[in-house]
């Protein structure tokens, strides 16, 4: 089972995601410490990050960046989101494998999901 690291800060919403993700199959994990993000793909086995761009007074893309440039995890898809309208180039530039606006649709965001991992796996 692909396991899936949601980095959310808003609690409704990670909640909501991850048991949306959970009834849909994938093994899911929520977390709020964007600083942890990291050791928890390492740790935790995680096929793919699914993280906010603005997250806890830290800027999701530093996150990103701090992934593509750790050698053992620099390939694990990673799914930004955020409901800042110039997010898109800004989180694809420094290194999101894709990206969703907020609000989003959950079937969106699962066939975007799919397809990453199917990526992954080639």
């Amino acid at each position: 089972m692909n396991k899936i690291l949601i980095v959310e800060d808003d609690h409704n919403l990670g909640i909501m995601i991850q048991d949306m993700l959970g009834f849909s199959g994938y093994d899911v994990m929520l977390s709020r410490k964007p600083e942890q993000t990291a050791n928890n793909i390492i740790e935790h086995d995680i096929k793919l990050v699914l993280l906010d761009k603005l997250i806890s007074g830290i800027d999701g893309t530093d996150v990103c960046a701090t992934i593509r440039k750790t050698k053992a995890i620099s390939k694990t898809p990673i799914l930004m989101m955020s409901a800042l309208s110039n997010a898109r180039e800004v989180c694809l530039k420094t290194g999101a494998s894709e990206f969703i606006s907020k609000p989003f649709d959950m079937d969106e965001l699962i066939s975007k999901i799919e397809l990453l991992l199917k990526k992954g796996e080639a």
